[in-house]
């Protein structure tokens, strides 16, 4: 049973810092993992995306300020934010592929002004 376990959200202020995980179990072989966001009202969107190589894309929105990166061997990915903004306020989900999409419960990130 593949399970994705999720933390690190919270509440941070405008400028600060916080760093999401999320470890997979019950997979292997994993190509991307990946953060999306959902705001309140606003469709999901893609955050960062990194492949089983190291390579990464990022949102416009949050170039220069999130780093996303993966420990392969704990099948776990990490997501960076640095200098947050009220905008970025959302339930943040992780999502790992290998043939099937599997997704986290996702985490509350709230950036308050």
């Amino acid at each position: 049973q593949v399970q994705l376990v999720e933390s690190g959200g919270g509440l941070v202020q405008a400028g600060g810092s916080l760093r999401l995980s999320c470890a997979a179990s019950g997979i292997s072989n994993i190509n991307s993992m990946a953060y999306y966001r959902q705001a309140p009202g606003k469709q999901r969107e893609l955050v960062a995306v990194i492949n089983s190589g190291g390579r990464t894309n990022y949102a416009d929105s949050v170039k220069g300020r999130f780093t996303i990166s993966r420990d392969n061997a704990k099948n776990t990915v990490y997501l960076q934010m640095n200098s947050l903004k009220p905008e970025d306020t959302a339930v943040y989900y992780c999502m790992v592929l290998n043939l099937v999409t599997y997704w986290g419960q996702g985490t509350q990130v709230t950036v308050s002004s």
